[in-house]
């Protein structure tokens, strides 16, 4: 049998010799790669000077870059994206409808007024084009500028749009990427890599971006390459080990950006139970949460804690409520979501010993691996809350809606809250207790790049912030002026 190659690219270069054998995550499909042992030496920038080719560019030509590649970007006629995204088949953690809706929509990504917007809220373009100057009240001058830098990028591989949403920011901040193509998805950075390449082999942001795999954990490999004469940041998106696994390698000089994972949850307030038209949009709504990426996204629904009321009537909404979203979960879109490519083992065996006994959760669906949605009976969660994931969530009665207080913490990234109305009431309390994105029910994965990410904002961290203090004795007092005082 032929296995799949997946090149390295190093600035402009692609490498096929030195190959080794590597399986992709779920164990669907090998593939061949370059040893990134034998080219260790070539991966770093080295000389951060080099990166002053990308200063002779200006923001509008980096767009217009970046239009011409979204243009080049279509599924359609791409055969590098082709290829990739039937690779991915095998390889992501989602089904083949969704894998394709997303290479179909990567394009979009590259529209100059929403990456002119992202920019703009985020960063500033003014000071990535200049130094920005201002007037302190001491009569000194202050100029900011915010200069690239070298970066390795340990990107998540659960979801497609993560690699090139990694190249976006690269380039708007003029630095140079290193990406570690994840074993779950090691083909989408690549095939836009190499359309790059095609493109305009030469630019410089063609020549200021490397794609690379290598087995993580590789201590050999990573103790050369992770230290502060090849880097500056380590931006990374991962999971509980890998991110303590990175975190070794932080010393002065070489900084973590860190997209640590995170689980989400919902709040569906009283009002919902007003009428029959608002419990079934609050349950479409939910099952979108739920069944985005087919709960493989922090920002999925996994807990939600629901008011209505945890006597015997309250409860009764709560099960009508489950069985809506179940029905709704199921109609929809399947580049949205599907029944899960594997159900977790152990979690469907946790779902099923939960239908022995309704006393204290009934459990709606799941019986196909399709997902699940379990309606405690009591106002807490199951025991295995943190292990809900393929389409299965947990909704929880309370009676008032300060008891989900106690359920939010630093893990708790998106909270999706219904209705609207109630907004007001929690999101000047929910990030006392650790919430970091608050979001109107069912656009849970509809992530804005504008906004900040994870309660940091990561395109303003990839950059260094650099000033320059203008002062003289004439408008500023001068520290050498200073009195003396005896002892």
């Amino acid at each position: 049998m032929t296995h799949p190659i997946a090149p390295m690219v190093i600035r402009g270069n692609i490498i096929t010799g030195n190959l080794i054998e590597v399986g992709g995550r779920g164990g669907d499909l090998t593939f061949l790669t370059p040893d990134a042992h034998k080219y260790l030496d070539k991966l770093p920038l080295g000389n951060p000077a080099r990166l002053a080719d990308l200063y002779k560019l200006t923001f509008d030509d980096i767009l217009d870059y970046a239009e011409a590649l979204g243009e080049r970007l279509d599924l359609a006629t791409n055969p590098y994206l082709q290829e990739a995204c039937e690779l991915s088949y095998h390889t992501a953690p989602v089904t083949p409808t969704m894998i394709k809706g997303t290479y179909m929509g990567l394009r979009n990504m590259l529209s100059r007024a929403a990456i002119t917007e992202s920019v703009e809220s985020t960063v500033g373009i003014k000071y990535l084009e200049g130094w920005v100057k201002q007037k302190l009240i001491d009569g000194s001058d202050l100029e900011v500028r915010c200069f690239g830098a070298r970066a390795l990028h340990i990107v998540a591989g659960n979801a497609a749009g993560l690699s090139l949403l990694t190249i976006i920011r690269n380039m708007v901040m003029r630095s140079d990427a290193i990406i570690k193509a994840p074993s779950n998805d090691p083909f989408t950075a690549l095939a836009i890599a190499r359309t790059m390449i095609d493109m305009a082999p030469e630019h410089p942001l063609t020549r200021h971006l490397s794609v690379a795999y290598w087995k993580g954990g590789d201590k050999a490999f990573e103790e050369r390459l992770y230290l502060p004469q090849n880097l500056e940041k380590i931006v990374a998106w991962g999971g509980y080990a890998s991110m303590k696994h990175v975190t070794q390698y932080i010393q002065p000089g070489l900084e973590l950006i860190s997209l640590d994972p995170k689980r989400s949850a919902s709040i569906i307030g009283r009002d919902t139970f007003g009428s029959e038209d608002a419990m079934r949009e609050a349950a479409l709504r939910l099952a979108s949460d739920i069944g985005a990426l087919n709960q493989k996204g922090c920002v999925c629904a996994r807990v939600v804690y629901v008011q209505s009321g945890t006597d015997k009537a309250g409860l009764r909404k709560l099960n009508t409520f489950g069985r809506y979203v179940y029905d709704a979960m199921l109609r929809l879109p399947n580049t949205l979501s599907t029944t899960p490519k594997r159900y977790d083992a152990g979690l469907k065996a946790e779902v099923d010993a939960l239908r022995l006994d309704d006393e204290w959760c009934q459990v709606i669906g799941g019986k196909d691996g399709e997902g699940a949605i379990i309606c405690s009976q009591i106002p807490e969660p199951v025991s295995f809350a943190t292990l809900l994931d393929d389409r299965t969530a947990n909704l929880v009665p309370v009676d008032s809606l300060d008891e989900v207080m106690a359920a939010v913490d630093a893990y708790t990234q998106t909270v999706g809250i219904y209705p609207e109305s109630i907004k007001d009431e929690l999101k000047d309390k929910l990030p006392l207790y650790g919430a970091q994105r608050i979001v109107s029910l069912g656009y849970a994965a509809a992530m804005k790049w504008a906004a900040p990410q994870d309660a940091i904002e990561p395109l303003r961290r990839m950059g260094k912030w650099i000033s320059n203090q203008i002062a003289s004795p004439e408008t500023t007092p001068a520290p050498w002026t200073r009195p003396n005082i005896e002892a």
